[in-house]
């Protein structure tokens, strides 16, 4: 079969071969058709429910709200960061270290009415105070430690207080190092 179109193009291809291949080229389209046509179908129903609930319209504002939520807490975090930071600095200067020590000044009264109590923060730093109770009444005494030391000579009951003290402190960090090997 000749076709006037075929021939003024330059083309000798017979027109039912043409017709064919158009036909299968229509065929194919149809189905990607078909088959976008259920792609889209279902994105559309995922469409549809995620935009239930506050009726759609508000899910912009709420993923705004979400986003400022978010930033608050990161701030929130930050803050607590450094508060905590903080804390743990100004927890290394106060005393959390302490030995007491009860004793009879004099032998002629009981009850052990007497003390002294050293009380040291985390560098061994702090002070002594010593109680001596008597009949006469009750005297207070205080010494100043540094680094574990005393510049003032210690008496039995004083010494015994910062040998207390200092223990604690091995005791804690003994404590904390059982607790390390058991996580």
């Amino acid at each position: 079969m000749d076709s006037r179109i075929f021939n003024a193009l330059g083309i000798n291809a017979d027109p039912g071969i043409l017709f064919i291949i158009l036909f299968l080229v229509i065929v194919i389209m149809a189905i990607c058709l078909f088959v976008l046509l259920i792609r889209y179908g279902r994105i559309k129903t995922s469409y549809d429910i995620f935009m239930q609930g506050k009726k759609g319209k508000n899910l912009e504002e709420q993923i705004a709200s979400v986003f400022e939520d978010i930033q608050t807490l990161k701030t929130t975090s930050e803050k607590s960061r450094k508060d905590i930071k903080r804390i743990m600095i100004n927890l290394k200067e106060t005393y959390q270290r302490v030995g007491i020590v009860k004793y009879d000044a004099f032998k002629e009264m009981g009850g052990k009415l007497s003390f002294s109590i050293a009380m040291l923060n985390d560098n061994s730093t702090g002070f002594i105070l010593n109680s001596v109770h008597s009949s006469d009444g009750c005297y207070v005494y205080t010494k100043e430690i540094i680094n574990g030391e005393c510049a003032i000579s210690l008496g039995d009951e004083e010494k015994k207080a910062l040998t207390l003290a200092l223990q604690e402190d091995a005791g804690r960090s003994e404590k904390n190092a059982q607790r390390e090997v058991g996580r």
